[in-house]
């Protein structure tokens, strides 16, 4: 991703933000065959407070991505969407794609069938929630040795990248009026990108 010191995102905790709100992400690796991408959901290292994440693949993804053996890229897409130049008012200009993304790289750590058990359990518990009718992934009709079963046709990883570009493209090159007419166009059809970028404009005019 071609990184422009206008629209970087350098602050852990917003890359950590948007990892969180948005944990479906593309694995891309280099395979004998050229490049390989698989998708699957992440969740940042409960133990760390760095850039670190968990997550698994499903056997062979493990084999096919070289996992563990080579690098992996790891794709995270926030809120993006179309800015119409009719935004912009009278004056020349051509459309343009906000958005908000980040690539986390490195050679990804393999878990032990313990870890992965622990991640699975959470991951499952973060989407289920804690209704009176959420599934957790032990809960019955589920017991232990379907679980460990499951377990086995899966290889969990724990990435701590070595690499990180994240951008954050939110018309930041643009007045603020001009901003505030694109979050008000965007509003009625796009609000998560409307409000990325309502929080992107708050951030730059406090003291």
């Amino acid at each position: 991703m071609r990184q422009n010191p206008s629209f970087a995102m350098t602050d852990v905790g917003e890359i950590r933000r948007l990892v969180d709100l948005n944990p479906w992400v593309t694995l891309i690796s280099q395979g004998d065959d050229g490049l390989v991408a698989s998708h699957y959901a992440v969740m940042l290292d409960d133990e760390r407070d760095d850039l670190t994440i968990v997550g698994h693949v499903g056997k062979p993804d493990d084999v096919i991505l070289g996992l563990g053996e080579r690098e992996l890229l790891v794709v995270v897409q926030g809120p993006h969407g179309y800015v119409t130049p009719r935004w912009y008012g009278d004056v020349p200009a051509v459309p343009t794609w906000n958005f908000v993304a980040a690539h986390l790289t490195g050679i990804p750590e393999l878990l032990t069938p313990a870890e992965n058990l622990r991640v699975l359990d959470r991951l499952v518990d973060r989407f289920e929630g804690d209704g009176d009718d959420a599934r957790g992934l032990y809960r019955l009709p589920n017991d232990v040795d379907f679980v460990e079963r499951l377990e086995r046709g899966t290889v969990g990883f724990r990435l701590t990248p070595t690499r990180v570009t994240a951008k954050r493209k939110l018309s930041q090159n643009r007045s603020a009026e001009v901003t505030e007419t694109i979050i008000a166009g965007l509003s009625g059809h796009n609000p998560a990108l409307a409000a990325e970028m309502r929080r992107a404009a708050d951030a730059r005019v406090r003291p």
